[in-house]
């Protein structure tokens, strides 16, 4: 008995009574038809007969054209396929299989998990085969079997494409809302709020002028924030980081290339208390300082960041993690200090070709924030070239080994601080400089810097209008 079964052979995971229900189900109803057709794909059948009469089915959905029992066996008597289907008589014993069941939804949802399961046997298959061939590029082979997997865990969003009358009708667009239903919410949004209501649509960085500029962190969208050593690249990345994780509660991902968790840890505490980094640092603190630590402590704990400092990771490897940040945390937004330690992958191993190896890294960048679906915000290192010229005011030339970068990104910011050339050349403020903005204008905005904080701030100028006023106005308690 144990030998018997030890020989039954095992058979792929599949369900032909779901998958003759769903058949008969969209031969005799419409709506069948249209759940089906939008929902499935022919190789999501395991049986080859069932592929071609859903081909034949969905051709007709395509068409507008009715579907029945004749029309479909017209159709495939012309493709020369009705005996190997079954002919007439399989298709009649379809539709009264099907009867009047009312729960195609969940024949629909069987089928899509078993053809699933099939995608992983057949991925751990051609996995198993790339191992034994033992690839000379091991990270690149992981990389792709790691990538492959994914997909599969994706395949419930998967799509041909989407016509714009169904993201116009609401049928396949993000909010689930008629176009015209989201624009006319916006419209009552806006007169009920006035000039307070948001004028931008990504997720908020904190930085209001810059928000109206970039329209926010937008999904799938590529930042590079460039600028030279000093200038405060990992506060300006940590401060929007921080205002997206513990003002608007959404999972952050930080990749930390240059500093540990620890220190990337400390500056966050620094910032989100507004206690001096030294007087943390020394445990010299009063009684009231001591009170902010742990209020930002308790609230920091409430919203998931996840601190990646593993040093020298290589493209393909902080893909592999940065999948992994997304299925495990659901990460909606991501930040990479920085993108010269990367390296690329294997084949560009002691090659001096820096500038291809970068390339590859900041395609490889932009295909994760669309793979992922969320923005990236990637530091960068500008070249010596900034040093050399009057005024230090960085250009997209200025970035550093490839001209790639300024290609792929769609956002380019700079960060400049003219204090750090000379301390009396307008103290506290710095300068973001949006250099590229694929879907806006591009311009500069100023904001405040905190130094003993690590914290950069929104800068509201002075109005020095108001000042005259001011003082004309007391002339006439002047004993002159």
């Amino acid at each position: 008995m144990v030998e018997k079964e030890k020989s039954k052979v095992k058979v792929a995971p599949n369900s032909k009574e779901s998958e003759m229900m769903v058949l008969g189900c969209m031969l005799t109803k419409v709506n069948s038809l249209n759940v089906s057709a939008d929902a499935l794909q022919a190789p999501d059948f395991y049986y080859s007969e069932h592929q071609i009469i859903f081909d034949v089915l969905k051709g007709l959905f395509k068409s507008d054209k009715p579907a029945d029992i004749h029309l479909v066996a017209e159709e495939l008597k012309r493709l020369e396929k009705l005996d190997s289907t079954g002919g007439v008589g399989y298709l009649t014993t379809l539709a009264q299989y099907a009867g009047t069941s009312a729960y195609i939804e969940e024949y629909v949802e069987l089928i899509k998990n078993k053809s699933i399961l099939r995608r992983m046997i057949y991925a751990a298959q051609e996995i198993e085969k790339t191992a034994l061939e033992e690839p000379g590029d091991v990270h690149g082979a992981l990389d792709d079997a790691q990538a492959t997997l994914f997909h599969i865990s994706q395949a419930t969003n998967a799509t041909a494409g989407k016509h714009i009358k169904d993201i116009i009708s609401g049928v396949k667009a993000e909010s689930g809302l008629p176009y015209l239903k989201e624009l006319e919410e916006r419209q009552e949004t806006f007169l009920e709020k006035g000039p307070d209501a948001l004028a931008f649509t990504g997720i908020p960085t904190g930085f209001t002028d810059l928000d109206k500029m970039i329209n926010g962190l937008s999904n799938s969208n590529l930042i590079i924030l460039a600028g030279r050593p000093g200038m405060g690249k990992t506060a300006f990345a940590l401060n929007v980081a921080e205002h997206v994780a513990f003002k608007h509660q959404m999972p952050v991902g930080v990749f930390s290339l240059e500093m540990s968790a620890e220190q990337l840890l400390h500056r966050m505490i620094c910032s989100q208390s507004e206690v001096e980094s030294a007087k943390i640092q020394t445990g010299s603190l009063n009684g009231s300082e001591y009170q902010r630590v742990v209020g930002a402590i308790s609230k920091m704990q409430k919203t998931p960041v996840i601190i990646d400092d593993q040093p020298g990771l290589k493209i393909t490897d902080l893909r592999a993690r940065a999948r992994r940040m997304k299925e495990a945390h659901d990460i909606q937004f991501l930040v990479i200090d920085y993108l010269q330690l990367l390296s690329g992958s294997s084949s560009f191993a002691g090659s001096d070709n820096r500038q291809g190896e970068i390339s590859e890294i900041s395609r490889m960048m932009k295909n994760l924030a669309r793979e992922l679906n969320i923005p990236i915000l990637c530091g960068s290192q500008l070249s010596r070239k900034v040093e050399e010229r009057t005024g230090h005011r960085p250009m997209m030339s200025d970035l550093r080994e490839s001209g790639a970068i300024e290609q792929d990104a769609d956002i380019v910011m700079f960060l400049l601080r003219r204090e750090y050339y000379d301390p009396y050349d307008k103290p506290g403020l710095a300068e973001v400089i949006i250099g590229k903005n694929r879907h806006g204008k591009v311009g500069n905005i100023d904001v405040a810097y905190r130094k003993e904080f690590a914290q950069f701030a929104n800068y509201t100028p002075t109005d020095s209008a108001s000042l005259e006023d001011n003082s004309e106005a007391f002339e006439a308690f002047s004993p002159t």
